[in-house]
């Protein structure tokens, strides 16, 4: 199997799609992002649209339960490793795909705003001896979302106040 490395600026063109794999149940989402060129040309002097590329992708664990926000037209920034995948179909045919496995997600804040919300895990007293790794229900439950506390002011609000009026022509 061969992969490279990669970093891809472009749309969400589907909603993740969470699901279940394994026997421990490994939170996977897969999605589709289209990365989509704009070059100026110069004989008519105006910006004009190019190829697109569309990659279908997924993320794993943590980075899939963080993800899953995302929405289907949210401008994005993926990093990860672009993999060839092949296999023989029951006719003997040979195929092939190129899929994005996404190390890294977020909003492209160049054409978008967001508000972070930072998970962390809470401290939890183990009891007695057992030394054996959490319960998955017991991670989830010790995670704990960093709200904006109340009385401050959001990005969302100092985004739209540093922006200029527009003006109204009539």
């Amino acid at each position: 199997m061969k992969e490279t490395p990669i970093t891809v600026v472009g749309t969400l063109v589907t909603d993740m799609r969470p699901r279940r794999v394994g026997p421990d149940g490994t939170l996977v989402l897969n999605f589709r992002v289209a990365c989509n060129e704009r070059r100026f040309d110069s004989a008519s002097e105006s910006w004009v649209d190019g190829e697109s590329l569309y990659l279908s992708a997924s993320c794993w664990r943590r980075l899939a339960e963080n993800a899953a926000s995302l929405v289907k037209g949210d401008p994005v920034i993926v990093r990860g490793k672009l993999r060839t995948r092949e296999w023989t179909t029951e006719q003997g045919e040979r195929r092939s795909v190129v899929e994005l496995e996404a190390t890294a997600i977020g909003p492209d804040l160049a054409r978008c705003a967001a508000t972070v919300h930072k998970q962390r895990r809470v401290q939890q007293a183990h009891g007695g001896e057992d030394n054996s790794a959490p319960a998955t229900a017991e991670i989830m439950s010790g995670l704990v979302d960093d709200a904006v506390p109340a009385g401050e002011v959001a990005l969302a609000d100092l985004a739209d106040a540093a922006r200029p009026p527009v003006p109204v022509l009539a």
